[in-house]
């Protein structure tokens, strides 16, 4: 696995103090991204919290999950969870160190008593003696959160700085766009009042069940999720249930549960499972397997072999504006895009962590990951197997039939309707549900070339014409 590593610097460790009128969280900040450019240490809020303990115990399951592996567990994750302010919320988001579960909470407006929410994104430290302090709030004093520091250590940096060198495997850049993509084909598909929601967690296995074969679904049935070995009308699929533990931290808060999942197909599916808490939500995205993370999924290698959807995604970025909602049409109109090239440059730009996806609210959001436009790009196996077919000339385009070349084997690739098929193994295996393989895609880009080629002929062409008649005149 490709890693690298960030340096997250705190000009102090983050703490839960006591205060002269409550208690006082102080999350401290890294370097991060405003809209007035990157800064040391961004200061997105100060003011009081209306639900403290739910406030608490959610950033404790959000940084659950970012310590977690949930398979093969032989090592921690040690990320800091990812703080984006979005002006009427504060999203705190994390990734297991798997790269099979995606965590988010959500603090409303409601949740957040009237002080202005800034705009910007940065990790935020959450140490072990904080989530200890946090574990043992309790009653209902008030709590005052601050993200970011206090106005007068601004001034006063140059003192001793806390930092972290954190591994940053690029799967987990993957697997951010990947768990966007997927969850863009997501729809509500069961809703739980808060105590069936609790009756429900609370009987899933904790474990993960040896003896089990195949993917678990449930389906809603009455006030309830009924378990199915089969995927019916309705169903979601539950992969790996014993992934969802990082729940109980608020269950007792929960007013509802919403259940999210594509059209089921018969195959394991990623699906969303999201808890209601007053002011906030809490939400985890899981992919379609507990072995299987979200950075092979595939979904994202068509924005990526473009070089339209490339184009499109640096006008596209400089429209956004850390909104909460990004409306497609909207971006559509503002930049003389259609709406489809309008999405296929968001799951671009997701790919460099500028772009997430709300399944509450069906509706992409700006944030700003440390990541480079171009690294999902340059460390993706199949992208680069693609890019490599492609320059070596290993493509021979016939019609709506293709042949590539790779090593002492010849591939068919057809089209249909616009999607491509291949007599390749990983085809056969997946037909084309973890995305194309590397022969569609370096079809697809060999296309796209020839394409380009025949339009800029056409050009010159007409062009040469025109000079010739003038010169006949």
């Amino acid at each position: 696995m490709t890693r690298s590593v960030q340096a997250l610097a705190y000009s102090r460790p983050s703490a839960l103090r006591s205060s002269g009128d409550g208690r006082l969280l102080g999350l401290e900040t890294s370097g991060g991204l405003t809209p007035t450019g990157a800064e040391a240490h961004p200061r997105f809020f100060s003011g009081f919290l209306t639900s403290p303990q739910v406030a608490a115990r959610g950033l404790l399951a959000v940084a659950d999950v970012a310590a977690a592996r949930y398979y093969q567990r032989i090592r921690p994750g040690s990320l800091d969870p990812v703080v984006t302010g979005n002006g009427d919320r504060l999203r705190f988001e994390s990734f297991s160190g798997c790269g099979g579960v995606y965590a988010r909470l959500d603090v409303l407006g409601e949740g957040l008593d009237g002080a202005t929410t800034g705009h910007g994104t940065t990790n935020v430290d959450v140490n072990n003696p904080l989530r200890e302090a946090l574990s043992r709030l309790t009653g209902g004093d008030p709590l005052h959160l601050r993200v970011g520091p206090e106005e007068l250590a601004v001034t006063t940096l140059e003192g001793a700085v806390v930092e972290k060198k954190v591994p940053l495997p690029d799967r987990w850049l993957r697997g951010f766009a990947e768990a966007q993509v997927a969850s863009v084909a997501f729809d509500l598909r069961a809703e739980l009042t808060g105590p069936e929601a609790v009756r429900f967690l609370r009987s899933l296995p904790r474990s993960q069940g040896a003896g089990r074969r195949g993917p678990l679904w449930v389906v809603q049935a009455g006030r309830t999720l009924r378990p199915t070995t089969r995927p019916v009308a309705g169903a979601v699929c539950l992969p790996g249930p014993e992934r969802l533990v990082a729940l109980e931290r608020v269950l007792r808060h929960a007013t509802a549960l919403r259940v999210y999942g594509p059209v089921p197909d018969g195959v394991a599916t990623a699906s969303a499972w999201e808890v209601t808490l007053p002011g906030m939500r809490l939400t985890l995205t899981l992919s379609p397997d507990a072995s299987r993370g979200f950075s092979g999924e595939g979904g994202v290698l068509e924005a990526l072999a473009t070089e339209e959807a490339a184009q499109d995604a640096e006008l596209i970025s400089v429209l956004l504006a850390w909104e909460p909602r990004i409306d497609p049409a909207e971006l559509g109109d503002r930049s003389g895009l259609p709406v489809d090239r309008v999405r296929a440059a968001l799951t671009r730009l997701g790919t460099a962590g500028r772009v997430g996806y709300d399944v509450a609210d069906a509706a992409y959001f700006h944030r700003e990951l440390p990541y480079d436009a171009d690294r999902a790009e340059r460390h993706n196996p199949r992208l680069v197997a693609a890019r490599a077919l492609v320059t070596e000339g290993a493509v021979v385009l016939d019609g709506t039939l293709a042949t590539v070349a790779s090593g002492d084997r010849r591939y068919r690739v057809r089209e249909a309707d616009g999607a491509l098929t291949c007599t390749c193994q990983w085809w056969a295996d997946y037909r084309g549900r973890r995305g194309p393989c590397k022969h569609a895609l370096a079809v697809r880009m060999a296309r796209r070339g020839a394409g380009h080629q025949a339009a800029a002929g056409a050009v010159t062409g007409g062009t040469a014409g025109a000079e010739a008649l003038g010169g006949a005149r």
